[in-house]
């Protein structure tokens, strides 16, 4: 009975030793825990603040390579015009290369009467000295000499109509080089006419860039201030990105009640900045829908082509019916060709779907 007692009293002084170690121990556990939490939030504050850098430097590579295809697109139509210049400038330098070979064919032509003029010349000189000689030597060939004398008319007639014919290739020659000094001078014009387009070109291209960049950076002051610090809109560069999720449901292209009211909000401040934009500056309000990797295929939307331009479509409708002008829109689906984030993941997967909007040059 006693050695029972001493038993019970040892296990009751057990109990609670170990209650305290075990707890110790929880305790301990939890606060590795945290430490390991609030590194891994650490850690994944600073990637994103990371990744949103790489965006912004993204965004605005797109930028300038937009810009560069607006330019392109200008000198393209710079070019058709140069080459059609060019064309007339061939058909002068063809002409004139006519004309040049018609003037030394003519030269040629000129050398040759010159020569046989000499030879003529020449001729008569010959005859001449032979009637003196024979009207010295004896007088009874006065009939020869007569013969002689009608010879030398004849001569000097050849001659005369060699003179008239060398002057008349001399008055052609004359003409040739006139019409040539003409051409040149058409085409030293047409080239100067070529490079004050060029840089008329240039200088209307940068002012018109400049001032829409005054009204794009106005416009996304406005809209920053209206939709307020969401998460879910971001500005990157010179666009807004709208995630997918607060538009549309998944898989849908109809706008939820959420969206809307934020399109109400951009329609808004878009009508507000679009009053101050001059009537001349080719401006255009571009939708762009994106979505994630994985495929779509359904009756009404066979691929995500399919659904990101119906999604862009959508909003352009809508931002229309808000009393945008339809002809200052534009929508486009790029499916899940354009990634934001390349990663195999659902985070990556929710940044990819969304909706970037963007003021641009038309």
């Amino acid at each position: 009975m006693a050695l029972s007692r001493r038993r019970g009293r040892r296990q009751t002084n057990v109990w609670p030793g170990f209650v305290d170690a075990l707890s110790s121990l929880l305790m301990l556990v939890v606060f590795v825990l945290l430490v390991f939490v609030f590194a891994q939030a650490l850690l994944a504050r600073i990637v994103s603040g990371q990744e949103s850098e790489l965006d912004v430097l993204h965004e605005r590579v797109a930028q300038l390579t937009e810009l560069l295809g607006l330019e392109r697109e200008d000198s393209e139509r710079l070019r058709a015009r140069v080459a059609a210049l060019k064309g007339e400038r061939a058909g002068l330098e063809d002409r004139i290369a006519g004309l040049e070979r018609r003037r030394v064919d003519l030269q040629g032509r000129v050398g040759a009467l010159v020569n046989a003029m000499e030879a003529v010349h020449r001729g008569f000189a010959g005859e001449y000295r032979r009637r003196l000689a024979a009207e010295a030597v004896n007088a009874r060939q006065a009939a020869s000499l007569d013969q002689e004398r009608r010879l030398s008319a004849e001569t000097r007639a050849q001659v005369a109509l060699l003179n008239e014919r060398i002057a008349a290739l001399k008055a052609q020659l004359e003409e040739i080089a006139r019409a040539l000094a003409v051409a040149r001078t058409r085409e030293a014009a047409k080239d100067s006419h070529i490079q004050e387009l060029t840089k008329r070109l240039n200088i209307e291209l940068a002012r018109r860039v400049n001032r829409l960049e005054q009204y794009r950076s106005e416009f996304f002051g406005r809209l920053r201030e209206a939709l307020g610090n969401d998460p879910a809109v971001r500005v990157v560069g010179d666009r807004f990105l709208f995630q997918a999720e607060l538009l549309f449901t998944s898989g849908s292209a109809e706008l939820g009640a959420e969206g809307r009211k934020r399109l109400v909000q951009l329609a808004r401040t878009l009508k507000a900045v679009a009053r101050r934009i001059p009537a001349d500056l080719p401006w255009l309000l571009r939708v762009d829908g994106h979505t994630d990797r994985r495929p779509i295929h359904n009756a009404r939307f066979p691929s995500n082509w399919e659904l990101s331009a119906a999604r862009a479509v959508a909003v352009v409708r809508f931002l229309a019916a808000q009393g945008i002008p339809p002809e200052r829109l534009a929508a486009a689906g790029f499916g899940e060709y354009h990634p934001l984030d390349p990663a195999d993941t659902a985070a990556a997967y929710r940044r990819n779907r969304r909706i970037e909007i963007k003021l641009t040059a038309r």
